[in-house]
């Protein structure tokens, strides 16, 4: 018997979900309905820590949703 699949392996990936979200709204990078904007993503990727390494994840996970 084959194992079921695990459609939530994304969600258990991520250490601390809505840390990224939180650093946004310190430094006003939320849009209106309350999403992160992408140049203040793309801008914090180019980094070498932890919230550039948060931005290039989130930027990856937005390619995702597009493949359906």
């Amino acid at each position: 018997m084959a194992k079921k699949k695990d459609n939530k392996w994304i969600q258990k990936a991520i250490k601390r979900p809505g840390s990224l979200r939180a650093i946004a709204k310190r430094e006003g990078a939320l849009n209106p309905d309350g999403t992160i904007k992408v140049s203040w993503l793309r801008k914090k990727a180019k980094g070498s820590g932890r919230v550039a390494r948060k931005a290039r994840l989130a930027l990856t996970l937005r390619k995702l949703s597009k493949r359906k």
